[in-house]
Parts: C-alpha cells; sequence; structure tokens
C-alpha cells in the first residue's frame, strides 16, 4: 500500500504530474501509471489515460517484459549464495548438452555469453510459446554469434537458459520458484506469469492517425525468464526498494549491490552515453546521477524501473502502447523532480562506539611519493584513503580482523592495506598492494622503493 502523498510537498507532487501528463500525451499512451519510491517505499503514485472518468491504480497490472530479467537474475544469484553454483561457472556444468554451454553464468548474467539477440523466426514475442517447446528451438542452429565474454550483446536466449538452469538446480517450474522465493517472501501479490484482473489491454498505436489495434498478449513458453511477467506500480515499487536495500528473506544487500556494478564490457556508443549492464541490471548515467534498474517492453506495453542509490529515491513507470513515450527518461526525470526538490536529508553523524589506539594511530595525512592522501576513521567500522586534492584514487577499507584492511571499491578494490611497524612498535609506512604510504613526501626514515636521495630536497641554485 502506498503511504499518504502528502509525504512529498504540493509542488514536488505537481512538477511529477506534469511530467507523466505530458509523457502520456506526446507518446500517444492509451494509459500511463507511476510511481516513485522514497526510503524504502512508494509516496507518490501518479496516472494519466484516454479513457474518460478512469484512472489505474497502483493495483492494475501491466506486463513489464525485460524487468522479468532482474527477476530472474535475483533467483541466479540466490543459487549462488546458497554454494549451489559460481557465477564463474560453464553453463554446461550445470545443464549439458544446450550448445552453448562454454558461456559462463555470469556472462549470460550479463548479456556477453556470444548468444543471439532473438530466437529464431517467427517473431517469438507475438507468437506462442508452445512454437518452441525445447531450449534447441530457442537458440537455433548457431546459437553464438560472438566470442564468449568479449562483447555486450542483449540476448533474450540467454536468459531463457538461466531460467532453465533455475528449474534445473531447484527441480521445479521457473514460475514456482519465483513465487515461493521472491514474490511471496517480498509481498509481490499482485506479479504473475499471467494476467489477473484488474489488468491493462495492450495496444498498438498508428504511428500516423491516432487510432489503435488491440495487441495480442502470448504465452511466451521457454521465454518466459526474459519476459513473461505482469506486474503493477504498487509490488514494483516494493521491488525497487528491495533492489537499493535488499531483504535477507531473498537476497542480502551486498548481492543486490554486487547485481548493479558493471559486469560486461560496454560498446563504444554506450561509453559515450554512459550506459553499462551489470548482473540482470541495466545502469545509466543520468541528470548526473548514475541509475540502476531495468527497461521492458513486449507488443501492447513498456515498462521501467531505475532508482538512485545516493538519493534513495525510485520510479516506476509502466504504459500500455506497443512503442511512445521514452520510459526511461520519465522514470529519470521523476527521479530527478524529486531529488532536487526535497533532497536526501543524510542521517545524524554520530561518533564511534569505541575506537582501537593502533588504527587511531594511522589516521590522517599520508604520501605516496608526493601525491597527499588522507586516512580517516569512520563509524562503520571502514577506514577511507581518499586523495587530498579531490581528485585520483580512492577507496573504502574493511577490517579483516588481523591487522589489515581489504580495498572495497575502485582501483584498490580486493586490494591488502597493512600498517609496516619497525621493531619498536611505532609505524615505518602503510603497504597498500607494494606501494608505500610515509608520512612524509619521500620520508628517508621508510623503505622507499628506489631510495630517497642523501642530498634531500633542494631548490635550484
Amino acid at each position: 500500500m502506498t503511504t499518504p502523498q502528502e509525504e512529498l510537498l504540493p509542488g514536488t507532487r505537481r512538477a511529477l504530474s506534469h511530467r507523466i501528463a505530458v509523457a502520456q500525451s506526446e507518446g500517444r499512451a492509451p494509459s500511463l501509471v507511476a510511481a516513485v519510491v522514497r526510503d524504502g517505499r512508494a509516496v507518490w503514485h501518479g496516472s494519466r489515460t484516454s479513457v474518460e472518468g478512469h484512472g489505474p491504480d497502483e493495483n492494475v497490472q501491466y506486463r513489464i517484459g525485460s524487468i522479468t530479467k532482474t527477476f530472474t537474475a535475483v533467483l541466479v544469484m540466490r543459487l549462488r549464495d546458497e554454494g549451489l553454483l559460481d557465477l564463474g561457472d560453464p553453463l554446461e556444468k550445470h545443464l549439458p548438452g544446450t550448445g552453448a554451454g562454454e558461456a559462463t553464468v555470469s556472462e549470460l548474467l550479463a548479456h556477453t555469453g556470444g548468444l543471439a539477440a532473438e530466437s529464431p523466426a517467427p517473431w517469438w514475442e507475438r507468437t506462442p510459446g508452445s512454437m518452441r517447446p525445447e531450449l534447441a528451438d530457442v537458440l537455433g542452429e548457431q546459437p553464438l554469434l560472438h566470442p564468449v565474454g568479449r562483447r555486450h550483446h542483449y540476448s533474450n536466449p540467454g536468459y531463457t537458459l538461466l531460467g532453465a538452469l533455475v528449474e534445473k538446480l531447484r527441480g521445479a517450474p521457473w514460475e514456482d520458484v519465483l513465487r515461493s522465493e521472491v514474490l511471496e517472501p517480498l509481498g509481490l501479490h499482485r506479479t504473475s506469469g499471467r494476467p489477473k484482473a484488474p489488468h491493462a489491454g495492450g495496444w498498438a498505436v498508428h504511428p500516423w492517425a491516432d487510432v489503435m489495434l488491440p495487441e495480442p498478449a502470448e504465452d511466451l513458453g521457454r521465454m518466459a525468464p526474459a519476459g513473461q511477467l505482469w506486474s503493477t506500480t504498487g509490488d514494483l515499487a516494493r521491488f525497487a526498494a528491495f533492489l537499493v536495500d535488499g531483504d535477507d528473506q531473498v537476497l542480502s544487500a551486498a548481492s543486490v549491490r554486487e547485481m548493479r556494478q558493471p559486469a560486461a564490457p560496454g560498446e563504444s556508443a554506450d561509453v559515450a552515453e554512459g550506459a553499462a549492464y551489470g548482473l540482470g541490471l541495466q545502469i545509466q548515467h543520468r541528470h548526473g546521477r548514475l541509475l540502476a534498474g531495468h527497461s521492458g517492453s513486449l507488443p501492447g506495453f513498456l515498462a521501467t524501473l531505475f532508482f538512485s542509490e545516493s538519493d534513495d529515491v525510485a520510479a516506476v513507470v509502466l504504459a500500455n502502447c506497443t512503442s511512445g513515450p521514452l520510459l526511461s527518461l520519465v522514470a529519470a526525470d521523476l527521479i530527478r523532480i524529486v531529488a532536487e526538490a526535497e533532497p536526501r536529508i543524510p542521517a545524524p553523524w554520530r561518533p564511534m562506539a569505541e575506537v582501537d589506539p593502533a588504527v587511531l594511530e594511522l589516521a590522517g595525512q599520508w604520501y605516496w611519493g608526493t601525491h597527499a592522501f588522507a586516512l580517516r576513521l569512520t563509524a562503520d567500522g571502514l577506514v577511507s584513503l581518499e586523495p587530498l586534492s579531490g581528485k585520483g584514487r580512492r577507496s573504502r577499507f574493511r577490517a579483516n580482523g588481523d591487522g589489515t584492511w581489504t580495498g572495497l571499491e575502485g582501483y584498490y578494490a580486493g586490494e591488502f592495506l597493512q600498517a609496516v611497524r619497525r621493531p619498536d612498535g611505532s609505524v615505518s609506512h602503510l603497504d597498500l598492494g607494494s606501494f608505500v604510504f610515509t608520512r612524509q613526501p619521500y620520508d628517508e626514515g621508510a623503505p622507499v622503493p628506489g631510495g630517497v636521495d642523501p642530498e634531500g630536497w633542494r631548490g635550484i641554485p
């Protein structure tokens, strides 16, 4: 259930309503519904429709197309977290005989498995899934179009394989596994493989005339894990909150964070546009913000769900037309409107409960060669190392419990940081993946690689 809309200021609510009204009107969508999520719950819902006197609410189902892929990716990550597979496993290890078995699980999740974008003709989205009863019917005679792992090439058959992998390891149909492991624990009672009233009908709008044609709603069969689901803005708002913070009933915060890290080499155009792909999540750079989520489309429907972790704002937008409004741009605008009009209020600063004196001793200024860095201790138990100039390599580090720390991001992700002490216990230097950080630039009292000129610092005579 959505929370009271009064939680957003009247000006913010009007700006959101205006944006979706423009999208529905200019995009010529029979109807368009949207929701905004903040602090883990829906705080606004809006709709526009061409039907006089009727406005779909947060409980009306729309088909969500490839947002289904994110649900399938969550199931695969659960299998990984339970130890039933490794993301580096080739598909052949668990699902032999497909003809695409050299692709790894992570490559299928990131669309780098080299597979074709679509199944063989006829167009699978507008024909019954019964026409493709077996995986071989989905993959065709030549499943691979590109070298495995070398290129991001969006693949619907790739997610069909992931759905089959889930079925193989769980011993149950994909939709049954999804319902018991994701939909029910998260309370997504209006998300289903087949439409349940009330639901919108799908329409094609003529490109050169204001007339419409109904679209068929096919059961995708084997292709279901790539795009079958129907859902609502209410359910997808809850799913968006899960994708930001995780839920230990389904998937941890660390695992959903892993899903939104870039995992695929981007095409040149994608790099230029600030787009990337993680493990079942699209990543975009819009309005100076990093957004993660997924878009979707099937004949008669458009869908998108994106969130900004830094702003703690998510947006869901659904429409019942084959083409028209650019929903990813609409969602990005809804996030921007809320983030700019009502910026996130940070949690109060609080001091650490306790601090290890040996760690506190390391806080302060350090030098890598002549580059000045600051090492800080934070209340969450991490340490951070960042350049004082504001530009350059930076990372947070997690304590390992043995006097060392592991880098969490950027250049130093996975690298080890440790304080090296002299025989008397005083700190000589920091070692970070072989880099020596000293208290003074090229400190002659520390083992600086290459040594320090004995004549020391000098000017020009």
